[in-house]
């Protein structure tokens, strides 16, 4: 039998063994716990990732991307009472504690048990450095493990940082809600102000929502919210770190946040920052939205503006000439009416429109009350007339509206659309873009995405191949009727617009009357082959098949791109590449795309008394200067004499050209000055008719004429340069531009032609008795005589 001595010694060893066993199990767990911690050092210049800015030209922001939405905020441009607000809800003892609290610590691993053994994540006890150090260091997992991590870095970072460095990554670095990180993004999102505008109240509630922004939603659940809120200015009253007072009175205020997160205050750039982020995806990939990048666009906001107001217009008059649809819904008119309302929207745009609904339609006339202020009035009679010539207007339609002094004006969403462009052609630089009636209703953009046939404003490009292949602004050519062999064997009979025909003209007369046979014959002279090339070269499209109907617009191109391909015709011929990012530096001030790459030789170099610099201009010379002098004298004409007479209202210089594609299904304007191209297009996305007589006179000219009104005033009237080799003649009382040793030397008879009514090669015009078509009448000479027939 052993002795009592021997069975103590045995439990000693056994004892001994098991606590060096267990100390070895808990070193093995520690040192795998901590064996990947990271480096509280690292922090010592983290900034958390902040959103790409977009900037116009003058710095006004219009856009943000990014995965997290974040306005970074120096720790000294933080107001106090936010700061004290947010550490009297999440750590009143942030100050005095080395990183950790360990009463909180207590009692948060008090919870621990129960909540482990019930399989609930693990809860509170983090002061604001273990919540730094979760949120930038570790991952968001709930464990045991997690917690002894996060204590441990929290006192690294308190040995690293200052207390005034961590609370800064803490306010920048947390999430929010509302699609804010950090409370310069909160204060924006939810209140539209910067930090140093939010009132003591707005403070508070923005530090009553890191337990949970979802769980105080300021509108849907806004008593939670409220009550958070006054929790939080209970608590900083506590504290002594304001009044009581100052308590009671931000208590008493209501709690007004926006209707949803703002982007930017600028809101007419929204087809022209998404058009940004596209291009700024394909170059730069992830980089973009990986944020903290500075972007600088082309956009010039007051264009936009006005770019914007002139397209919705527009359309909106467009719309009006044919009539009113009828209501966009119907509902019975009575107690919770606005309910079933609530659905509907009014163009983001057009923010003084309101749903309204039809509450009496008698011989009196129509009543309305509108969904979201009760108001009640009386439709303009000029609308109910209008309506009435329509769908009429019944009880229970629901409506949009507009208030205009004591009653309401009946507002309808067009069907129709279109886009509105301006390019800078000397540059490229896209000053403004509107790629549709609303972008909150379509964000397909149709200044870049949609290929329509440009119709009459391709015969530029044929005038302008003509004047490189041997013809001269005297050259004339017959305006006839003709028919062409297709490629199917059918024959083609293309036909002005009026049907009617004037016989030999000047290539002046033609381009400005926009004369369809005309246009052939000189295509068919020059070569369609000649033609293509010009066009590709110049950037109007791609590819293009070399068939004479091309000659007339039946190619596929986007308003940006035959815009800005007018742009050689301002520029003195040279071909500009269009644009809207101009610069994009990182968060160190670093270039990482710059749209203007031309070398500048010495420019870097230190002033010695010499010649400056030199630049080149932008892009490839792809016409003569002269060409394209010729070719922007011929489009003042169209505006002072021809299809965009209309225009010459606006008092000073302007080329253009109008475009009216078959069955008028698309209606163009390009017009241009010195110092800005702008292109109008209207149709439907489904590319049906606009309607007879729906022509780029009609309908495009009239958007082009009210954006230029707008942005006229601040440009200078400067007229077009010509190049200096330029010579001049007189021709039918027009001063034309020749090339040295083309302008005509002789007056005499109009050439003869030969039997397929072609001119038998480049022919100087001779001057005539009388311009053929001056003497038409109304009838003879449409407003527009652009088309595909």
């Amino acid at each position: 039998m052993q002795s009592p001595r021997r069975w103590l010694a045995i439990a000693g060893v056994t004892l001994l063994s098991l606590v060096a066993v267990g100390g070895l199990a808990i070193a093995i767990y520690t040192a795998w716990l901590f064996h990947d911690l990271p480096d509280a050092r690292d922090l010592t210049d983290y900034r958390p990732p902040t959103s790409t800015r977009a900037y116009a030209w003058d710095g006004t922001l219009i856009g943000e991307f990014s995965r997290e939405r974040r306005i970074f905020v120096p720790y000294d441009s933080i107001p106090s009472h936010l700061a004290l607000a947010f550490l009297a809800s999440e750590d009143k003892s942030f100050f005095k504690h080395k990183g950790v609290d360990p009463a909180g610590l207590a009692r948060a691993l008090g919870r621990a048990i129960p909540s482990l053994i019930q399989g609930r994540r693990l809860q509170g006890g983090s002061t604001i450095t273990q919540q730094v150090a979760k949120n930038v260091l570790l991952t968001n997992d709930m464990t045991l493990g997690r917690k002894f991590k996060e204590a441990l870095i929290a006192r690294r970072l308190e040995e690293t940082l200052t207390k005034q460095q961590i609370l800064e990554l803490y306010l920048n670095e947390i999430w929010l809600g509302y699609r804010s990180f950090g409370v310069g993004a909160a204060a924006y999102n939810y209140f539209g102000k910067s930090l140093n505008e939010l009132t003591l109240s707005e403070a508070a509630y923005l530090a009553a929502l890191p337990k949970g922004p979802d769980n105080y939603h300021p509108t849907r659940r806004k008593a939670q919210a409220i009550a958070r809120r006054n929790w939080v200015l209970d608590q900083m009253a506590e504290m002594h770190w304001i009044t009581a007072a100052d308590a009671a009175r931000a208590k008493a205020e209501d709690l007004v946040v926006q209707a949803a997160p703002a982007r930017t205050r600028y809101r007419d750039a929204d087809y022209f920052v998404e058009e940004v982020r596209r291009q700024g995806r394909a170059a730069l990939g992830d980089k973009l939205d990986a944020g903290g990048l500075y972007v600088r666009t082309t956009l010039d906001p007051a264009l936009q503006s006005h770019a914007l107001r002139a397209l919705m217009s527009g359309l909106e008059t467009y719309d009006r000439r044919h009539g009113w649809r009828g209501a966009f819904a119907r509902t019975t008119y009575g107690p919770g009416w606005e309910t079933a309302a609530a659905g509907f929207r009014a163009p983001s745009e057009r923010r003084d429109w309101r749903v309204a609904i039809v509450t009496e339609a008698t011989g009196r006339g129509v009543r309305v009350e509108t969904r979201t202020d009760a108001e009640k009035g009386w439709i303009a009679p000029a609308d109910v007339a209008w309506a009435r010539a329509g769908r009429g207007l019944n009880a229970g339609d629901l409506v949009f509206v507009e208030r205009q002094g004591a009653g309401f004006r009946l507002r309808q969403v067009p069907a129709v659309n279109g886009a509105l462009v301006v390019v800078e052609p000397n540059t490229g630089r896209v000053l403004a873009l509107v790629g549709g009636y609303s972008f909150s209703l379509s964000s397909f953009n149709r200044a870049t995405q949609a290929k329509r046939q440009p119709g009459s404003t391709f015969k530029p490009f044929v005038y302008a191949t003509a004047l490189e292949n041997g013809y001269t602004p005297a050259s004339t050519v017959l305006d006839s009727a003709i028919t062409l062999a297709g490629r199917d064997g059918e024959a083609w009979s293309p036909e002005n617009y009026s049907r009617s025909y004037f016989g030999a003209m000047q290539l002046r007369r033609g381009l400005e009357l926009s004369r369809n046979t005309m246009t052939v014959r000189l295509a068919q002279g020059v070569g369609m082959k000649k033609v293509r090339d010009t066009a590709i070269r110049m950037g109007v499209t791609s590819r293009m098949e070399p068939v004479l109907a091309m000659a007339l617009g039946a190619g596929e191109t986007t308003p940006l791109k035959i815009t800005t391909a007018y742009a050689a015709f301002a520029n003195g011929g040279r071909r500009v590449e269009p644009h809207l990012i101009e610069l994009v530096q990182d968060p160190k001030g670093e270039t990482v795309l710059k749209a203007d790459r031309r070398d500048c030789p010495r420019c870097s170099a230190a002033f010695t008394g010499a010649e400056s610099p030199r630049i080149s201009p932008k892009g490839e010379q792809v016409l003569d200067p002269i060409t394209a002098y010729q070719i922007t004298s011929m489009l003042q004409g169209v505006v002072q004499r021809g299809t965009a007479a209309s225009v010459s209202s606006l008092g000073f210089p302007i080329a253009g050209k109008t475009g009216t594609t078959n069955d008028y299904r698309s209606a163009w304007f390009i017009g241009y000055t010195p110092q800005m191209v702008v292109g109008v297009f209207v149709g439907f996305d489904d590319n049906r008719s606009l309607g007879e007589g729906e022509s780029g006179t009609q309908a495009a000219v009239p958007i082009f004429i009210d954006f230029m009104q707008g942005a006229s005033k601040s440009l200078p009237k400067t007229d077009f340069k010509a190049p200096k080799n330029a010579k001049f003649a007189t021709i039918n009382g027009v001063r034309e531009a020749f090339r040295p040793g083309t302008e005509p030397k002789v007056v005499a008879p109009p050439p003869n032609l030969n039997p397929s009514g072609l001119p038998s090669g480049p022919v100087p015009y001779e001057q005539l008795n009388r311009q053929p078509g001056d003497g038409a009448t109304p009838a003879q000479r449409p407003d527009d005589m652009s088309g595909l027939y």
